[in-house]
């Protein structure tokens, strides 16, 4: 970020390059289907317009982060109902008769990865992204959400708890607890 601040156009090719895919993918977990490009390309904007007074106080991807953390609350905010969340855009639906019973299965626990993520709670949801999309550490997660680390970190107990739940109902984790 610091060559791309001085100047250095192929510096931006890598950064987007590098974290493009998590950052899409955040979005396309938090928001609908419609919105997830706007999103994104928001948040983009935003890194290139704020080139010139970004301070490297911590790692790239939690200034990153942190952007599409206060675009996606401009645009709840912006919405009087927001629509629900998106599958990812990894995740397409599958027709059963389209492939082996075993590649099927996969591709329904993911959707079924998917429909737990909407189901969860805002916050909850947000955290869990931001830690396993993000990569990021629980302060820096407290930090963009504006909570302490013990609350992170329950926030992302629960959300794991809730996955874990969501997923022991689904047929392909059964089998293979068995």
């Amino acid at each position: 970020m610091l060559s791309f601040r001085d100047g250095d156009a192929a510096a931006f090719e890598s950064l987007y390059g590098r974290h493009r895919a998590s950052l899409y993918r955040f979005f396309g977990r938090q928001a609908a289907k419609a919105c997830v490009d706007d999103l994104f390309q928001e948040t983009w904007l935003r890194v290139i317009r704020g080139k010139s007074t970004y301070r490297p106080d911590g790692v790239f991807r939690a200034y990153l982060f942190r952007i599409a953390h206060n675009v996606l609350v401009d645009h709840y905010r912006r919405e009087a109902n927001p629509a629900q969340p998106s599958r990812s855009a990894d995740i397409e639906a599958v027709d059963p008769a389209s492939g082996p019973d075993s590649e099927y299965g996969i591709d329904a626990l993911r959707t079924a990865i998917a429909g737990a993520l909407t189901r969860m709670p805002a916050a909850q949801r947000e955290v869990f992204l931001l830690h396993q999309d993000g990569g990021l550490t629980l302060e820096q997660i407290g930090e963009i959400v504006g909570a302490g680390r013990e609350t992170v970190k329950s926030r992302l107990r629960y959300a794991v708890e809730r996955l874990r739940e969501a997923l022991t109902e689904h047929p392909e984790v059964r089998e293979k607890r068995a």
